[in-house]
């Protein structure tokens, strides 16, 4: 089976208060995109397989920038790699099916990962693909939820009501890279296409698209280095791991 990944990096720095898309931004001296695109190179599958092409969405006014940045990741890379680097879109959602729209034909498993987590490990790229190689068609890597966590109702300005505390032990909190077969992803992409366009109705994942199709969706275990980039305080934490100053 080929493996591809789309590795979303269109998004803004908005809220890490950077002027720079948030792909680009810098921890360690190389922009978030780097490290998420040299992670999931580097990983291999129980067989020794590999990713072979890499589809990046990227900021319209940045595609030369990320292409260049990348194209030494890929030549860097120990096996030959397919780069395309492609428009995002104006949700993650669309920016995935762009990516989608540029598999090569022999793609049979699809990995999509969000370049806001730069340090997932390679192992966990290789746990995902390898599940899905496995017969799962649809795969997603989780944490168990350590908070306690509680439904609300609708409130007032001096807050909300209770009703119902959720039971941990059947929540996780999911992560990427999600794999998935590839027509099982492209299916749900096109029944999902019209929610793709605003904030508001887009898909937060691609799991949760692929769940509204009625096919069942696998969680293999997560990894907290593979944490999302969102503020400040989640750079300066990548930062600190990249550095060894948190252990």
């Amino acid at each position: 089976m080929t493996i591809a990944a789309v590795l979303t990096a269109a998004g803004s720095g908005t809220r890490l208060g950077h002027t720079l898309p948030k792909a680009l931004v810098p921890v360690s001296g190389e922009p978030l995109v780097v490290h998420a695109a040299r992670a999931l190179l580097a990983a291999r599958t129980a067989d020794g397989a590999a990713v072979s092409q890499l589809v990046v969405t990227a900021p319209e006014t940045h595609l030369d920038v990320v292409a260049a940045l990348l194209d030494d990741v890929v030549d860097a890379a120990a096996a030959e790699v397919r780069l395309d680097v492609v428009g995002g879109g104006r949700t993650r959602q669309e920016s995935v099916a762009a990516g989608l729209a540029e598999l090569t034909d022999d793609v049979d498993v699809v990995l999509v990962h969000d370049a806001a987590r730069p340090l997932v490990p390679a192992d966990l790229v290789a746990r995902v693909a390898d599940a899905v190689r496995a017969g799962h068609v649809a795969v997603v890597p989780g944490l168990p939820v350590v908070d306690t966590v509680k439904r609300v109702g609708q409130g007032d300005e001096r807050g909300r009501p209770v009703v119902e505390t959720v039971p941990r032990a059947d929540l996780v909190a999911v992560q990427t890279p999600q794999g998935f077969d590839r027509d099982v992803l492209e299916r749900a992409h096109a029944v999902g296409t019209g929610r793709g366009a605003s904030e508001a109705t887009a898909a937060s994942d691609d799991a949760g698209l692929v769940e509204a199709t009625g096919v069942a969706v696998w969680v293999v275990p997560g990894d907290e280095r593979a944490a999302k980039v969102t503020t400040a305080r989640d750079l300066l934490v990548a930062q600190a791991l990249t550095t060894g100053a948190l252990a």
